[in-house]
């Protein structure tokens, strides 16, 4: 007689009140690299890698199966309604949260190494791609349907929350020690500066017992065992593995910042563990590392992030600025233009600044660029001559083979094939790709570039934060900028655009404007076209190749895009979230032209502002030369003319909107 199975119980919804994030849910990071040297230790973190990588995997196959389902079943959905549909396929949250419970369970290894709580959050970041495909933003967009990721791409293992309202409860990663104690242990107690050994020790668990608190019937004092949370010497990560792990706890000591500057940003977030909020494991690319990842404890801290001194007297400084500018974002350069909030000459003068590439940057870039060609051709050659088979020789080697067959010599096997892959008619390589066998000169090379692209990114980023607070610092925090969609220039340009970062300086320019107390504002092309105007009202219509601004009405001569950053400052918005209730007032700039008069002509023919990023003779030749179409002023040395603009999408700026007839002409002053 068979026995009916338990109906299994999960738990409830909380009854007590929602925790919620003090200083308006504002949260900031740090990446704290992990001391890996012990062989043990790094097989671990492999296989938790690779055990959380597979239900991952087997969760995003589930989610992809369940949404073709989905969107088969129509006529179910129009008449049951979708909400039953995804219902009754388990396409929620909490369903792939089952499904993530039910690989773990079904894999009896993968109980080893990770645990339900990594299942739980692996399940939703899943979910969290789903959602964007399954439900439109706010502007209507869906993204597109879910894929399995690749294995390189998994870099990242999320941890879980500790519990604010309960105290000792961290589920998953867990960072335990002081700041203070990994000073006094790395210092000799003060004697000495920080000194972190390549090989650090673990530390290790404390024992004894240690009061609670509380007293007995007896009237003695409590007693409890000691546990990591009792340990208060250096910083270590803690994992107490999975479910069925015997090989206890998986303990990381942490390697804290060190260098000029650092100690300060250090103690902003390591000094007060009650801030701590969630620890994720990630690891990045490093061919130099055993094993070819280098790995990381990024720590979430409740709160803003740091800010030097010399950064908070600038935020400050800049608050107190009453100017407004306006910002031109190019394929080469980024303009900037400002005035005194009052268009009175007594608080100040006109002001511009032109941020582009410096002949040092550009040399880097060149550099750079050289290098990544070579480990391209490096890696293609290891390929190849990994596997022969699946390519045919070049022009040159079965020229040579012909001769040596005519001469009747030997046949020379030829190691790196030169010619095309073996592919079908359809030009279909005949073996994938993915089935290459891969040498470790090629997995160690492949390691350095993506070692490489991410320190040229992080090198990117860092300079879009430095110039965005040099405009600040001058300009103030009250800008406008055409709402432009980059993209649309990457398909114009290409990769060259990545040099120059216009967006990434735009981006970097918004969140130094929001830190300052100010905003960065965005104005329709469509409704303003700021590029096709001049600051007294009249239209002066100019191709993508005119980089100068003759105004036949008043005279006004100066460079297009220092024009139309100025032009920007006198852009109305009726509602700042919407660009496309973006004006122009013309009576304004016109007032602000009559009133400035030559200074204005001179901020708007050069940089008056000194950058480290604006050389002398700012704006000539911004971009590399190029083959096709480049960024402009270099049109009479390319073999064709870079395309003229084109008329904004709709769908992206917006319809026109109507425009304020422009004020009656006025005479040159």
């Amino acid at each position: 007689m068979q026995h009916a199975q338990p109906q299994r119980k999960f738990r409830g919804k909380n009854k007590a009140p929602k925790w919620t994030k003090p200083n308006d849910g504002m949260v900031s990071v740090i990446a704290l690299p992990l001391a890996v040297t012990d062989p043990a230790d790094l097989d671990r973190l492999e296989k938790l890698f690779g055990a959380t990588w597979s239900i991952k995997r087997a969760v995003q196959r589930d989610a992809r199966a369940k949404v073709d389902a989905y969107w088969a079943a129509k006529h179910e959905r129009d008449r049951d309604g979708a909400k039953s549909v995804r219902q009754r396929l388990g396409l929620s949250r909490e369903g792939l949260e089952r499904c993530a419970y039910k690989h773990l369970e079904d894999a009896g290894h993968l109980k080893h190494h990770a645990s339900k709580a990594l299942a739980m959050h692996i399940a939703d970041e899943v979910w969290n791609g789903v959602s964007r495909h399954l439900f439109a933003d706010t502007t209507g967009k869906r993204h597109g349907r879910p894929k399995v990721g690749r294995w390189h791409d998994f870099t990242r293992i999320p941890g879980r929350a500790r519990s604010h309202t309960t105290a000792n409860k961290w589920e998953t990663f867990r960072l335990v020690g002081t700041l203070h104690g990994h000073a006094t242990a790395y210092t000799d107690s003060g004697q000495h500066d920080l000194r972190q050994p390549r090989r650090m020790p673990k530390p290790s668990l404390p024992d004894g017992k240690v009061p609670t608190g509380k007293t007995t019937a007896s009237g003695k004092p409590a007693m409890r065992k000691a546990t990591w949370w009792d340990h208060t010497g250096p910083l270590a990560l803690v994992f107490t593995g999975g479910p069925a792990s015997a090989r206890g706890d998986l303990v990381l000591p942490v390697r804290i910042p060190q260098g000029p500057g650092q100690w300060d940003r250090v103690q902003h977030f390591l000094a007060g563990p009650g801030r701590w909020h969630k620890v994720d494991l990630v690891r990045r690319r490093k061919a130099s590392a055993p094993g070819g990842w280098a790995y990381e404890a990024h720590l979430m801290v409740l709160g803003p992030g740091y800010a030097s001194p010399a950064v908070q007297q600038m935020r400050r400084q800049a608050a107190a600025l009453d100017r407004i500018g306006g910002v031109d974002g190019n394929v080469s350069n980024l303009s900037v233009v400002s005035f005194p909030a009052s268009l009175d000459p007594a608080e100040g003068v006109p002001e511009s600044s032109e941020i582009v590439l410096t002949e040092e940057e550009r040399a880097r870039l060149e550099k750079a660029a050289k290098k990544r060609r070579g480990r391209a051709r490096a890696l293609e050659r290891s390929r190849r001559a990994t596997n022969a088979a699946q390519y045919g020789m070049s022009k040159r080697q079965a020229r040579r083979a012909e001769r040596r067959a005519t001469k009747g010599l030997l046949e020379k096997t030829v190691t790196v094939p030169g010619g095309a892959r073996d592919a079908r008619k359809d030009r279909v390589p005949k073996q994938a790709f993915r089935r290459d066998r891969l040498s470790a000169n090629y997995r160690e090379l492949r390691a350095r570039q993506a070692e490489a692209a991410a320190s040229a990114a992080e090198h990117r980023r860092h300079r879009a934060r430095a110039v965005a607070r040099e405009i600040i610092a001058v300009h103030g925090p009250h800008l406008t900028v055409e709402d432009c969609d980059i993209r649309a220039w990457y398909r114009l340009w290409g990769k060259r655009l990545s040099q120059t970062t216009p967006g990434m300086l735009t981006k970097a320019l918004e969140i130094e404007c929001q830190a300052t107390g100010g905003r960065l504002v965005r104005a329709s092309t469509w409704s303003t076209a700021l590029s096709q105007h001049c600051l007294c009202g009249e239209r002066v219509t100019k191709t993508l190749r005119d980089r100068e601004h003759k105004c036949i009405a008043c005279g006004l001569v100066g460079k297009r895009d220092l024009v139309s950053a100025a032009l920007a400052a006198f852009v109305d918005l009726a509602d700042p979230d919407d660009p496309k209730t973006a004006t122009l007032d013309s009576a304004q700039s016109r007032h602000a032209q009559i009133t400035f008069g030559e200074g204005l002509e001179e901020a708007l023919c050069e940089s008056t502002t000194p950058c480290q990023n604006t050389p002398r003779g700012a704006g000539r030749v911004a971009v590399p030369r190029q083959r096709v179409t480049s960024a402009h002023r270099t049109a009479a040395r390319r073999d064709r003319a870079t395309p003229d603009e084109r008329r904004p999408v709709r769908d992206h700026a917006g319809a026109p909107a109507p425009r304020l007839g422009c004020i009656p002409q006025l005479p040159p002053w």
